[in-house]
């Protein structure tokens, strides 16, 4: 599919469209040998879907192309992992997704001269603890010895869950994205703290709208007080007008979530009948944060398939 269909993807999207929110979370999250090197200039977002098969329904890509204070130029490729649990093979989904980009880069320039550096930066809001090294060489079974032998690169990971709400970041743009980001798999959340989100939020409502319609899509356990507390502080004089657009949403999500489960009874059972009874984790996962599209597509699909994998795709 060539649209996003996860709505986790959707809204990174929409939170780092904006060029200075972008460029804060450069400065704020790469690491400190990097981020020094940054220029002033806000980064500028690349055309950077090279994300393909199964990999593209769990991460969505945001290339940036950002000055140096030498004069110089890099790229940072920025990931979101949503998955409800850390995947230990994201180092290889890296590495593949950076060797597409330069390729890429290598079609439109001519292949020749030394390449751009591209310095990967995942932001990761599942509900355990990312605790995979951030290391492609953890993924390598060899000697210690042979280190200085084998291909290896760090990558930098934001995870929003171990990061006090105040210091996720300076930019109210950006810290009211990812407390929404951060709460979305968390139990118990208080309307008072989705109203705090759309008071930070409350300085460009066109994303305060837009981190609304992604938490009634994502946060189960958000009600119709959590709506009207966020759109008091989000939409001042504006409240009730938008807490009935909201109403709407929270009515059509019922009915799209209701053939949604339905849809994806059905096709659990067929997979159980054509491959056994005992699904691996990685496909309970799948159907498990499936869109109604994607659902669809598998059902289509598995009828030729001959494997799992082939139903996948």
């Amino acid at each position: 599919m060539a649209d996003i269909t996860h709505p986790h993807d959707r809204f990174l999207k929409i939170l780092l469209s904006n060029p200075m929110t972008a460029g804060t979370l450069l400065r704020e999250r790469l690491p400190k040998e990097i981020a020094e090197c940054l220029s002033l200039e806000p980064p500028s977002l690349v055309d950077g879907t090279f994300i393909d098969g199964e990999f593209r329904q769990h991460l969505t890509d945001r290339l940036f192309r950002v000055k140096t204070v030498a004069g110089g130029e890099a790229y940072v490729y920025a990931l979101v992992e949503h998955k409800s649990h850390p995947d230990d093979w994201i180092a290889f989904q890296l590495l593949r997704y950076m060797v597409q980009i330069w390729e890429r880069m290598g079609e439109e320039t001519g292949r020749g001269g030394r390449l751009s550096p591209i310095v990967p930066l995942l932001v990761y809001h599942g509900r355990q603890a990312w605790q995979i090294p951030p290391l492609f060489s953890a993924l390598v079974d060899a000697e210690t010895s042979w280190q200085g032998h084998l291909l290896d690169f760090r990558f930098s990971v934001v995870d929003l869950g171990q990061i006090d709400d105040t210091a996720l970041s300076r930019d109210d743009r950006l810290r009211g994205g990812f407390l929404a980001l951060k709460c979305v798999f968390q139990k118990g959340v208080k309307p008072e703290t989705v109203a705090g989100i759309g008071k930070v939020l409350q300085v460009d409502q066109e994303l305060a709208k837009q981190t609304l319609l992604y938490l009634i899509q994502t946060y189960e356990e958000l009600d119709m007080d959590s709506i009207q507390a966020f759109s008091d502080e989000a939409f001042p004089g504006k409240a009730e007008e938008y807490k009935s657009l909201f109403a709407r949403e929270m009515i059509a999500k019922g009915r799209q979530e209701g053939r949604q489960e339905g849809e994806s009874k059905i096709l659990h059972r067929q997979l159980q009948r054509k491959f056994g009874p005992s699904l691996p984790d990685w496909v309970e996962d799948k159907l498990a944060t499936a869109s109604l599209g994607e659902i669809e597509e598998w059902s289509d699909q598995i009828l030729d398939a001959q494997s799992l994998d082939e139903v996948f795709v």
